[in-house]
């Protein structure tokens, strides 16, 4: 049963309307509705708010401001894990970023609140903000980035070994502000029973929702009940507590009633979190025959101060390549702009975009095939701790992309295929991302109604969690996925990690093997079809059994082995030599992450990555007026994405070895993975087709076309 294209259980109700959403919960009527007015300035001060205009509207409940809000826990800047902290609302007259919420109108319906919303008259002072980087504004180095990684990481002698290579490359790079977008927006449904919070939300982790609640409402964890059955998409932008669920439940206290907030798809631009703006140099140093001598990345980027986050950019070169001396730094600087978070493979997408076009670069300074350097250069062991890499079968992704895509077909210089006024080319990266084990717990019963139930917190937020769940103890216990009810996502159910940095799939299934082995163990039943039926006749009130994962931190050896999922990508492209314009021709990523549950949903989310990998080096970008600190394209009408017609031919091939070096079930994730090095690839095929190096993302008409015309 495990490995195979199972379509998703949950299919049906989502096809049928019968999925209920955060926002869907509570109809009209039953619940009050509370839309944010939010501020118009980048950065400054409120120095009066008037609401009577508001208040006299109809249905109108009530006005949250500052002047009335209840109390909150405080923001602390200093906890390391921006998932868990206390995120405040309304709590004071500083504005630290252009969008912050500065009222909540609460109605009896979402016309009238949003009409209250707009009728709130606010005078600012000004402050001048700074909006954008620029040469001699503060830069920090940074201890820590996120996830827990080191900030800076030094093996031999970069500089020496850099300065004597006989080959170098030193190429800086720019990425922009980008953001999740999922298309549920994010909203919560809040009431209180005595002194119980009750959730229902749209979240990617219930136990993040905990521990910020319990700063920032002083509410113990036991007084906190949180439903999230079903999330329309997450993509780390629903990690952490964000305005929507602390306005309901602020709001709902002070109400005395149940209420229902949903962010607007414009207010999602600022207030939840974004891929920051980053710079980053990548420095190679090789041999004339392409091993790698020096390798150095460092990567500056802007973090809020109020809420940092530093992305994790420089830790991909990490255990990417072999070479002996080797350089990894992240830098920090601060701007008056909304705070970043983690948006699909952070620190992995951006990273990936820098190093393998720069090892792109050394390939054609070299005269190797970039296929070839790469393979050159892989390594068995990690090249900072020297342990062993677990399941590193980059180059077998290589191998077997290249001859799947016809790689020997590429033309070796840079605009030397066409078709009639269309330039072709090709161009290829690696993939690598690291593989994050966290704590989980899973419990499995057998009713006394002679079903199996599966039963863990972990939400799907769209990639098959129920349909693998039901798979795995399906296989384990000798039953068909029909046999299988799977109850997720409520904060009664079993602890997990949540879904998010590719690690709920892994980390769940590992504790569920563990519980129906467990089960079989307890019942002294084998596994078979008549399972349950044999194991009711001996335990006739059924069974229960639980499995459980422990963190890396805690795992005994953790340390003397380096695990992560890997893969390589194939780009085709065509440039209009006239007008710039970019089509993808052909994609293709090949991957191995691992023993594959479920080679449909995972192929769903790599294919999902590629795309999202396309998006960011050539669509997506979050416009900035440098002078005020708006979005000022803040809607999905002017933040582009791909349509389908941006996306012709994608294939993805699935390399599924276990890798029983990671866990016992040795399945690893692939949420993230295709989004690893897509980009890197597609602008590897722009520069072999039209002969253009462009370092600065997303790569636009604005930028290409005058180079075109120059070239």
């Amino acid at each position: 049963m495990v490995g195979q294209p199972v379509s998703r259980l949950d299919g049906p109700q989502k096809v049928t309307g019968a999925a209920t959403y955060a926002y869907e919960h509570s109809t009209q009527g039953k619940a009050l509705v509370g839309v944010f007015s939010t501020s118009t300035i980048g950065f400054g001060e409120i120095v009066k708010i008037d609401t009577s205009r508001a208040k006299a509207l109809p249905g109108v409940r009530m006005i949250i401001t500052h002047e009335n809000a209840i109390g909150q826990g405080k923001l602390d800047p200093s906890n390391p894990n921006f998932t868990t902290r206390s995120r405040p609302i309304l709590t004071g007259t500083k504005i630290n970023h252009h969008g912050q919420p500065i009222a909540l109108a609460v109605a009896e319906t979402f016309e009238q609140a949003q009409a209250a919303a707009n009728a709130i008259t606010v005078e600012y002072r000004v402050d001048a903000g700074t909006f954008s980087f620029s040469e001699g504004n503060e830069v920090t180095e940074e201890e820590m980035a996120a996830a827990g990684f080191e900030g800076t990481t030094t093996v031999g002698d970069f500089e020496t070994g850099f300065s004597t290579s006989d080959v170098t490359i030193d190429a800086t790079f720019e990425t922009p502000m980008q953001l999740s977008q999922p298309m549920e927006p994010h909203a919560t449904l809040a009431w209180w029973e005595g002194k119980t919070l009750n959730l229902v939300t749209s979240h990617q982790t219930l136990s993040n929702i905990q521990a910020s609640l319990e700063t920032s409402l002083g509410l113990k964890k036991d007084n906190i009940v949180i439903s999230a059955p079903f999330v329309g998409g997450g993509f780390g932008s629903k990690l952490a507590v964000h305005a929507d669920l602390m306005g309901a439940a602020v709001a709902s206290k002070m109400t005395a009633s149940p209420v229902k907030v949903v962010l607007t798809r414009r207010q999602m631009f600022g207030l939840t979190g974004v891929r920051p703006w980053q710079r980053q140099r990548v420095r190679l140093g090789a041999r004339p025959d392409g091993h790698l001598v020096a390798i150095g990345h460092e990567a500056l980027i802007y973090s809020n101060r109020n809420d940092p986050f530093v992305e994790q950019t420089a830790t991909v070169t990490r255990s990417l390549y072999g070479a002996p001396n080797r350089l990894t730094r992240h830098l920090a600087t601060h701007l008056d702009l909304p705070n970043g978070e983690a948006v699909r493979a952070p620190g992995e997408m951006t990273g990936l975009l820098a190093v393998e076009v720069a090892m792109d670069e050394l390939a054609e300074r070299l005269d190797i095939d970039p296929v070839e350097l790469r393979l050159r250069n892989d390594t068995e062991k990690d090249p900072e701790t020297g342990v062993p890499l677990t399941g590193r079968r980059l180059s077998q992704c290589l191998q077997v992309g290249a001859d799947r895509f016809g790689w020997s077909e590429r033309a070796a210089k840079p605009r030397a295929k066409r078709e009639g006024q269309w330039l072709i080319g090709m161009g290829v990266a690696s993939a690598i991302r690291f593989h994050f084990q966290g704590p989980a717990e899973v419990e499995v019963e057998i009713k006394q109604s002679g079903r199996i139930e599966v039963r863990s917190d972990l939400t799907d937020i769209g990639t098959g969690s129920y349909t693998i769940l039901a798979q795995i103890a399906a296989e384990l216990l000798g039953l068909e996925v029909g046999d299988i009810d799977v109850s997720l996502a409520h904060s009664s159910l079993p602890p997990g990690g949540g879904s998010g940095g590719s690690w709920g799939a892994p980390n769940t299934a590992v504790a569920l093997h563990q519980a129906c082995l467990r089960l079989v163990e307890q019942t002294g039943i084998s596994p078979g079809p008549d399972f349950v039926k044999r194991a009711l006749a001996a335990n006739p009130k059924g069974a229960v059994a639980k499995g459980e994962i422990q963190s890396a931190a805690n795992t005994p050896d953790w340390d003397k082995k380096s695990r992560h999922t890997y893969g390589a990508h194939f780009v085709e492209v065509g440039i209009h030599e006239l007008t710039g314009e970019i089509r993808l021709r052909r994609m293709l990523g090949v991957f191995s992450a691992g023993r594959i549950l479920n080679p449909k949903t995972a192929r769903s989310q790599l294919l999902g990555g590629m795309i999202w990998g396309v998006s960011a080096a050539i669509r997506e970008v979050a416009e900035v007026d440098h002078r005020y600190g708006n979005i000022v394209n803040g809607d999905l009408a002017e933040y582009l994405v791909p349509v389908h017609a941006d996306i012709p031919d994608v294939d993805v091939v699935l390399i599924g070895e276990p890798d029983l070096d990671a866990n016992p079930v040795g399945v690893k994730g692939v949420g993230e993975l295709g989004n690893c090095g897509s980009s890197a690839a597609l602008a590897n095929a722009i520069y072999n087709a039209c002969g253009i190096r462009l370092r600065k993302f997303p790569i636009s008409l604005s930028t290409l076309v005058p180079a075109l015309a120059a070239s």
